[in-house]
């Protein structure tokens, strides 16, 4: 027998919210940007709002300069919507693994008021789906005192961990607004292509992939149609996933750990990936502690982590969340998997960047920018892959590294990189 639900109006729903109170907002796809805009016309009566969030995509109306003392974004990974706002002093940015944010809202350091995520309508039995984006939002439902649901039948319902019932939300609003979508595939160039080439060419059969957001990836993907038998443990999912799966190159049949299932704690891409995983017993979106764990990473065999850079410098550090000072995205899951996949049997961690960025600076570096983050450290670092080739640091000393990673540069910055390799380790041939 279907339970049956009351909707309420965005001012009910948002009359929950109290100045002072810190309200997590879900993420990604799921951006409940119908609600954030009503909690921006909500502003005269609060005061000192914490907003707490992963990736957010569209506008999140609540971040106008005009509304800085009543909401103050206090955001755990830096997306396009709020990327402004954080490198002009209106927002803040906690770094921190993507595998650990669950762990913040488990010990109360970031004790969670309210959680406003964006759902699938209940089913027969009450139970409501966080969609294709379970990653921390899991947690945030976990541990938040009051729930707020936006409630749209253009979420799709998954398996996995992403099941909450309809009687654990103290109000729910309804909506219908497209999920938010984003294209990988479409940035795909010659550079992006002879990297996924490379990559394509380290994979073994009954390899596990992970995958992170961007043109490599999906460039990787396009290229492994000619292997057997791959699986998929990652954090993120997105299009170029649906042609492999439904070619049987994925099909997760070795896996030691969810054998027969893509394992993913959230998706991004267009409406054919979230229409594709709706109600797909083959895909399992889980907890994000869970899926970033390294100790379970490391349990399948050949994990191959595929993850890019912003910069790296000729000794492996990898900067992969800011531009100098400014930061461009944050920590993520990039360490997780890199550490995960480092520790597996035949694991591969893999970073891929285009030697060059389109305005023609070398992203391999003398030396990182002033202020730089170093997301993955030069010790986790194993292989580098550029459209020059291939360089393999594990075991190597700086000397040897910096010469590395000097033949995967474009060649005409090899000359500098040399020269200060030089005046670093003063005998550079030995």
């Amino acid at each position: 027998m279907r339970i049956p639900i009351q909707y309420a109006s965005p001012k009910e729903a948002l009359s929950h919210i109290q100045s002072g109170h810190r309200v997590f907002i879900h993420g990604s796809a799921h951006t409940p940007c119908y609600l954030l805009k009503h909690l921006a016309e909500e502003a005269e009566r609060l005061k000192n709002v914490e907003i707490v969030s992963i990736s957010v995509y569209g506008d999140m109306h609540v971040d106008k300069p005009s509304l800085r003392d009543h909401f103050h974004i206090n955001s755990l990974f830096v997306s396009g919507s709020i990327r402004e706002a954080v490198n002009n002093g209106l927002a803040d940015y906690v770094p921190v693994f993507l595998s650990e944010i669950p762990e913040l809202f488990k010990q109360q350091i970031l004790a969670l008021d309210v959680a406003i995520v964006q759902v699938s309508p209940p089913d027969v039995h009450g139970y409501c789906s966080l969609g294709v984006s379970v990653d921390v939002a899991r947690s945030a439902v976990n541990h938040a005192r009051i729930l707020i649901a936006q409630v749209n039948p253009n979420v799709p319902r998954t398996h996995g961990d992403g099941m909450i019932h309809s009687s654990r939300f103290s109000s729910m609003v309804y909506c219908e607004d497209p999920l938010h979508e984003a294209v990988f595939g479409e940035k795909v160039g010659e550079n992006e292509k002879r990297i996924g080439e490379f990559i394509a060419g380290m994979l073994e059969d009954r390899s596990t992939l992970q995958m992170g957001i961007g043109a490599i990836p999906d460039a990787v993907l396009r290229c492994l149609h000619n292997h057997k038998d791959l699986g998929v443990h990652t954090e993120m999912c997105s299009d170029g996933i649906i042609d492999l799966v439904d070619k049987d190159v994925i099909n997760n049949k070795y896996k030691n750990t969810h054998p027969n299932k893509t394992v993913s704690s959230f998706a991004l891409g267009t409406k054919k990936l979230y229409d594709y995983v709706n109600d797909n017993p083959a895909f399992a979106f889980l907890d994000v502690d869970y899926v970033n764990d390294p100790h379970v990473i490391k349990r399948n065999d050949r994990m191959v982590s595929i993850n890019s850079a912003i910069e790296i410098d000729i000794t492996g550090q990898v900067c992969a969340d800011s531009i100098g000072t400014i930061q461009y995205s944050g920590v993520g899951g990039q360490m997780d998997f890199m550490r995960g996949a480092a520790l597996s049997k035949g694991g591969k961690p893999i970073i891929a960047l285009p030697s060059r960025t389109a305005k023609g600076v070398s992203r391999i570096v003398s030396f990182l920018k002033p202020g730089a983050g170093v997301v993955t450290t030069r010790a986790h670092v194993h292989y580098v892959v550029t459209e020059y080739g291939i360089a393999y640091l594990y075991g190597k000393n700086l000397r040897q590294r910096a010469k590395a990673l000097i033949n995967i540069a474009h060649p005409d910055d090899r000359e500098a990189l040399e020269k200060a390799c030089h005046e670093r380790f003063r005998d550079f041939s030995a």
